[in-house]
């Protein structure tokens, strides 16, 4: 819903307050009930996140979840990096429409209720969501063990300056997004285009940015890399797949977005 851990958790601690204050008794369906309640405060919450990320320094993208993750398998896709991103270019109504029908099914008439809405606009509001994102929408995920192999082949040309590599890894079409939010040297506009993704990525090789140490996780549910520069933390990075090739690269940067556990790792590291 929010696209940030803190704005999240704090939806869950506000809407468990509301339940414990409300009449229970009266409530007929606690499921609809807390879906409505988080889904209304998670709508205040992007209205706020909104006006934020205008004036925000960069690209934004959203926080993202490092390490295995619980959530059932129907939710698996919409955690990912990709879609989350993607849900962004939706106003904060038709992103909870959407949401709360398509994903979380809940009835229109609820959707109506969250948004303070008749249901005719909340089905309207979701209609016209689903058709913005059909276009935009990732393609279903590649295999695992394809997605992890080609991230991999794409570090490994990164820390090699393997231009070739890289340009045989890449859409044609390729978008690089990178987020610093200021408080680090990113890419501020997202790079299109393999051919500058190429030239951008060599670029910084030649700079030379200390010794780094990429060490796998997952990221959203999906092959991910944790990256540290001189032993501290410095990027989480993961693409987006599709027709066997690497369709989006994202670089969070950000160290407000960086885990707690960002050191947890899992398997050995690849040293540049």
């Amino acid at each position: 819903m929010t696209g940030s851990r803190a704005d999240a958790e704090d939806a869950v601690q506000e809407a468990y307050l509301r339940w414990q204050s409300a009449d229970q008794e009266s409530i007929e369906s606690p499921r609809a009930f807390l879906t409505t309640v988080i889904s209304r405060i998670c709508l205040d919450l992007l209205k706020s996140a909104h006006r934020r990320r205008e004036v925000y320094v960069g690209h934004w993208l959203p926080e993202p979840i490092v390490g295995p993750t619980s959530e059932p398998a129907e939710l698996s896709e919409s955690l990912s990096l990709a879609f989350l991103h993607v849900l962004e270019s939706l106003s904060p109504s038709e992103r909870v429409a959407f949401l709360m029908h398509d994903v979380f099914d809940a009835s229109y008439s609820e959707v109506a209720d969250a948004i303070g809405t008749s249901g005719a606009n909340a089905r309207q509001l979701a209609s016209r969501a689903r058709e913005h994102l059909r276009a935009r929408r990732p393609k279903a995920r590649v295999e695992r063990e394809k997605h992890q192999k080609l991230l991999w082949a794409f570090v490994q040309a990164c820390f090699e300056g393997d231009s070739s590599a890289l340009f045989g890894l890449l859409r044609q079409d390729a978008v690089l997004y990178s987020d610093g939010g200021g408080k680090v040297r990113a890419a501020i506009n997202p790079i299109f285009g393999v051919d500058r993704i190429v030239r951008f990525i060599l670029g910084l090789r030649e700079k030379g940015i200390g010794r780094l140490q990429v060490f796998p996780t997952d990221v959203n549910g999906q092959p991910g890399v944790a990256i540290t520069r001189d032993g501290l933390p410095y990027m989480i990075h993961t693409i987006h797949v599709e027709d066997d090739r690497i369709q989006n690269v994202f670089y969070i940067m950000n160290p407000d977005k960086f885990p707690e556990n960002f050191h947890v790792t899992i398997g050995p590291s690849l040293s540049s």
